[in-house]
């Protein structure tokens, strides 16, 4: 018989500090879903991956996710207006960037997970 314990005899583990102690109102879900409905694109994700690793003019992702540059403008412009994208000016090109380390995490997590899908490594915590 094995001394580890049965995952059924083990304690409960800790909840992580990050997760809200009360039940998130209809506010914060429908705000959450806006966000969760910019990424289920795939271009979106692609673009919001692509700054997640760094400012990037609209030249730069165009040649990064392969996609025409209307396409690309048109999906930083939703990302723009839904507020999950910052733009500066530099000379005559604008730089788009993410501000928000919250949604840099759920891009990342969001990718590890579809890898974690698609090879078909093991789930963990």
């Amino acid at each position: 018989m094995s001394s580890q314990p049965s995952s059924a005899l083990r304690a409960p583990a800790e909840e992580p500090s990050f997760v809200h102690a009360v039940a998130p109102g209809m506010d914060l879900l429908e705000t959450a879903a806006g966000t969760l409905r910019m990424l289920a694109e795939p271009t979106r994700l692609h673009l919001l991956w692509q700054l997640a690793q760094g400012p990037k003019t609209v030249t730069e992702l165009t040649v990064e996710v392969n996609a025409p540059r209307t396409v690309v403008s048109q999906h930083l412009a939703k990302l723009r207006l839904s507020g999950l994208v910052d733009t500066r000016k530099d000379g005559r090109h604008v730089i788009y960037s993410l501000h928000d380390g919250h949604l840099i995490r759920l891009i990342q997590e969001t990718i590890n997970h579809a890898d974690h899908r698609v090879t078909g490594e093991p789930v963990h915590e």
